[in-house]
């Protein structure tokens, strides 16, 4: 059985660190800032000018001011703080963000990433991915693992690349694989998801942890 997004979004999670200030693209990635484990202080960054986001409103408690890069109503913390787009800009290629969490139409086998355009499709504002994989250490790549029966986890990227190697973790509804130097290393499925399950859906070669459960 498929994680749902909210179950991907947990997981995501999990790669988050005390004192992290993590930036969330759009799309599942945004649903991590519900899921951040307790016990966790981190501060997320928006490309628009907000560190420290807080969770979704309720319903009802929207402020049509404060949202996130995917334009989604969020909450402030008592540790919010708000300057300019420039500045948090800055603050990305300054390398002063320990995680990224993006959302993908296609990842190699390799990490190279293409999340920013489709070819003869209108792009509805560009975003900062670009300076998220240059200036950023690790990028975690959340996303579905196909996407109307096409892989998306592939040999080599058709579409335009936002970065080259820039991946370090996949995490899909159906696994997650790392990304290394020598290829993906598949460490964990989903339930009821087995190897053969994976194999049919990705175009990429992959290997599987020495200690991987092949009964999982």
């Amino acid at each position: 059985m498929a994680w749902t997004r909210d179950q991907m979004a947990a997981r995501a999670a999990k790669e988050v660190r005390d004192g992290y200030y993590v930036n969330l693209g759009i799309g599942i990635p945004t649903l991590v800032a519900n899921h951040i484990p307790e016990g966790i202080s981190a501060q997320l960054q928006s490309e628009n000018g907000m560190l420290g986001m807080g969770p979704f409103p309720f319903e009802g408690d929207e402020d049509p001011d404060l949202i996130n890069a995917g334009k989604q109503t969020i909450t402030t913390l008592p540790t919010t703080s708000f300057f300019d787009s420039a500045t948090s800009f800055a603050i990305i290629r300054g390398g002063h963000i320990q995680l990224s969490i993006l959302g993908a139409l296609q990842v190699s086998e390799k990490g190279d990433l293409a999340n920013w355009a489709v070819p003869g499709k209108m792009v509805k504002g560009i975003g900062g991915a670009m300076d998220l994989v240059a200036g950023v250490p690790k990028v975690v790549v959340l996303m579905e693992h196909s996407s109307r029966g096409e892989a998306k986890i592939v040999k080599q990227c058709s579409l335009p690349l936002t970065g080259s190697e820039v991946v370090s973790l996949i995490i899909t509804d159906l696994c997650v694989f790392e990304v290394g130097p020598d290829g993906l290393l598949l460490t964990e499925l989903a339930p009821d998801v087995t190897i053969d399950d994976i194999v049919a859906n990705t175009e990429a070669s992959f290997s599987t942890h020495p200690n991987f459960d092949r009964h999982h």
